[in-house]
């Protein structure tokens, strides 16, 4: 029979092993999570090279990922993995939307179809932005596009949340509907400002005309 110090030595090196790995992945995790976050803010100032750049970064990362949580995937499963999964969506989505009019599928950029779900319904937050910036610019006919794929979205998810279980869906759900019935009193309003502009400006010309 082997001795207690001996087997408790080697369950030791054991555990230290797979904690340097734990250790390992959570900060390839952050790594995503950091990179996805870059991306998106990137495409909101228009930086697209380096948008995808940033998301390249992340993809080869999650490719690491992957490996890892099929070697040990008590070690990595949970909250934070499925998080930088959901960012790193959010991302790809988010960019294609953008650049081709098109949404991406969870196989395309290979991630689960949980949390690809998940970070669908946090692009809707990413279109509020881009809807103010639009109306800051006075460019309300793109501000209405923006919430048209806002709409869409949320109504796709919906037909989801009823059908399927996805933790955390609901709660998200209820967040978007928050942000898209604000955006769209902020269309409305500068709808109404912009029809009034142009009859004020009709009205001139008028004056002008009879003086």
């Amino acid at each position: 029979m082997p001795l207690l110090k001996y087997v408790l030595n080697e369950a030791k090196k054991e555990l230290e092993k797979k904690g340097r790995i734990r250790e390992e992945a959570q900060t390839d995790m952050r790594f995503v999570i950091n990179r996805s976050k870059q991306a998106i803010l990137q495409i909101h100032q228009k930086k697209m090279q380096k948008a995808k750049k940033l998301i390249q970064e992340a993809s080869e990362i999650t490719k690491k990922l992957e490996t890892t949580s099929n070697k040990h995937a008590e070690l990595i499963y949970g909250g934070f993995y499925s998080a930088a999964l959901q960012e790193y969506s959010e991302a790809n989505i988010f960019l294609n939307l953008i650049e081709r009019q098109e949404f991406v599928a969870p196989k395309e950029i290979n991630v689960p179809a949980a949390d690809y779900v998940l970070g669908l319904a946090d692009v809707i937050g990413e279109y509020r932005r881009l809807t103010l910036d639009y109306l800051r610019e006075g460019n309300v006919k793109k501000g209405d596009e923006c919430l048209q794929i806002m709409d869409e979205i949320f109504t796709e998810l919906m037909t989801l949340d009823e059908t399927l279980l996805v933790s955390g869906l609901r709660r998200k759900n209820d967040v978007a509907r928050k942000i898209i019935e604000i955006t769209r009193g902020d269309i409305t309003q500068e709808t109404r400002i912009s029809t009034f502009e142009e009859h004020l400006k009709h009205l001139e010309k008028r004056i002008e005309k009879k003086e």
